[in-house]
């Protein structure tokens, strides 16, 4: 007997920097985090802050030009490794809204220096010029 896998991610995840151009992560209040893969609607995060699934989160992404905060919910959490210098985790991160760079799947926009923010603090808001 076969099973058959059914992809149900609602939007493409990228990896690399030149897919989504995120240089810098960070949990609020500023605990670093390393980026495994982000799509419009969630990321995928290493960490050493604890992440306990259905806790709220604001995850903030930093381009070259840009800077945005995103407000979102830990989906699942596991431990990926143990040190004498702490845990670390590795959290799936679902957005309240889109990442605002995601224009829509048909495509991408990396944010320029003419983006403006009137509300950069808002999660619905676009990117900030830095």
């Amino acid at each position: 007997m076969t099973q058959q896998s059914t992809e149900r991610r609602e939007t493409r995840r990228r990896r690399r920097v030149e897919e989504h151009g995120i240089v810098a992560t960070r949990v609020r209040p500023g605990h670093h985090a390393t980026l495994i893969d982000v799509s419009a609607g969630g990321a995928l995060i290493d960490t050493n802050l604890r992440l306990l699934p259905g806790a709220a989160v604001e995850l903030q992404v930093e381009t070259g030009a840009a800077r945005a905060s995103v407000r979102g919910r830990v989906l699942r959490s596991i431990v990926i490794s143990v040190q004498p210098s702490g845990v670390c985790y590795r959290g799936a991160i679902g957005f309240d809204t889109h990442l605002p760079w995601f224009t829509s799947e048909s495509g991408y926009v990396v944010p320029s220096a003419d983006a403006r923010s009137a509300r950069p603090d808002r999660a619905d808001a676009t990117p900030q010029v830095m």
